[in-house]
């Protein structure tokens, strides 16, 4: 990378992407949220970029900085190592550019994630049984080539490119007073720090990271350039270990707090998106609306806008967070019981269940069990109910028919 490339953009910069973009992607909408604004008492909108092309925030910045490059280099190709959002992005922008891209993606990069890419025209590798295993070969690859490499994020292109979103924000809502970002390797943040300080500096930025994954709260804590990951995280977008030294310096300047939040809480409130506002999000995404929920940020009544940063989700993972929600909110509960093996006692509980609006999603006859008395069955029920107060109920008329009955977790 030439030192070019790792000089602070200027709003200049960011306001000649904007006028770049026009036309090559979708200017977001910044919808508000009369359900949280009511919860938390602030004017709380999202600005929603899981409805970006590709799925998410990554397409500006990879779409400015190929723009950049020289004739010689756009007919040398680029290369860039992501598993996720940054892959489909510049898979995406070298298609529009008519430029050759190779993405490296670790060997366990799902495969709707490959498809994805592959889609957009890129050649994918699987290398590596981690990141920095796939890093290395698409450097190596890169010098081989002699193909660019494009930075997910510590580049003065991408993050003027990332940075338009803050200006769409601004134009859309002068008025903002917060503003939450994800924050990985630190360039979105980075972007929109810059552009919204220079043109309202009243206006406060609010990172938030993973708790397991917090390399910029950890190197802005202790002044020093810190490498910090605690354990796995279901938040894939920001799950960063080695930001970027120029995204480092810029939150230094233009970031007012960060903080972190868990993946409980990311799961919960990507759940409550989908089901309040049907909007779906990846994990990251869903960390402004977790800090708020963690009471992390201080709304005190402040017009406040969460970037929904991208909408790539494993559709797995989904189904498990939102049974994990359901359960959190007695939507979905599980409940056990040991029964006498005899005709009519199985169709006595589930008419019971049934009688009190309660829906077996699930049922499961385990005889086997170490703990089964003999003569008696194991059975648990996983049951659709209304919240808690119905449970109340099930429980109550369950028990009045002489068995006991237990509440475990999913």
């Amino acid at each position: 990378m030439s030192d070019e490339n790792l000089i602070e953009p200027s709003i200049e910069d960011i306001q000649e992407a904007q006028e770049f973009l026009k036309g090559k992607i979708f200017s977001t909408p910044v919808e508000c949220s009369s359900t949280f604004s009511n919860i938390y008492g602030a004017p709380i909108y999202f600005k929603l970029e899981n409805f970006q092309k590709t799925g998410s925030f990554k397409t500006r910045g990879a779409l400015f900085k190929i723009s950049k490059l020289s004739s010689k280099e756009q007919k040398d190709g680029v290369i860039a190592c992501s598993a996720g959002n940054h892959a489909q992005g510049v898979a995406y922008a070298a298609r529009l550019a008519k430029v050759s891209s190779k993405i490296i993606m670790p060997s366990y990069t799902i495969s709707a994630k490959i498809n994805a890419v592959k889609a957009y025209g890129a050649e994918v590798i699987l290398y590596g049984n981690s990141y920095a295993e796939a890093f290395q070969e698409a450097k190596r690859l890169s010098q081989k080539e002699n193909r660019t490499f494009i930075d997910g994020f510590n580049d003065r292109w991408i993050i003027a490119g990332q940075g338009t979103i803050g200006l769409e924000i601004l134009e859309k809502h002068p008025d903002v007073e917060n503003i939450i970002v994800p924050v990985g390797g630190g360039g979105l943040i980075s972007g929109i720090a810059k552009a919204v300080k220079a043109m309202n500096n009243k206006v406060k930025i609010i990172g938030v990271q993973s708790e397991n994954c917090d390399s910029v709260v950890e190197t802005v804590k202790r002044g020093e350039y810190t490498v910090s990951s605690k354990g796995f995280t279901i938040a894939d977008g920001i799950s960063v270990q080695n930001p970027g030294t120029l995204n480092i310096e810029m939150i230094k300047k233009y970031v007012d707090q960060l903080v972190t939040v868990s993946d409980e809480s990311m799961a919960y409130a990507l759940f409550k998106l989908l089901e309040r506002h049907k909007i779906l999000v990846e994990p990251s995404a869903a960390s402004p609306l977790a800090a708020i929920m963690e009471q992390k940020v201080d709304l005190r009544g402040k017009k406040t806008v969460g970037v929904a940063s991208g909408g790539n989700i494993d559709l797995l993972l989904l189904s498990k967070i939102i049974y994990k929600a359901m359960e959190k909110d007695k939507g979905l509960v599980r409940i056990e019981c040991k029964i006498p093996d005899r005709p009519g006692t199985l169709q006595a509980i589930t008419s019971t269940i049934s009688s009190t609006g309660g829906n077996i999603f699930h049922a499961e006859v385990d005889n086997l069990s170490y703990d089964t008395p003999p003569g008696y069955q194991s059975i648990t029920f996983s049951i659709n109910l209304r919240d808690s107060d119905h449970l109340e109920i099930l429980l109550k008329k369950l028990g009045d028919l002489g068995y006991k009955f237990h509440v475990s977790s999913l």
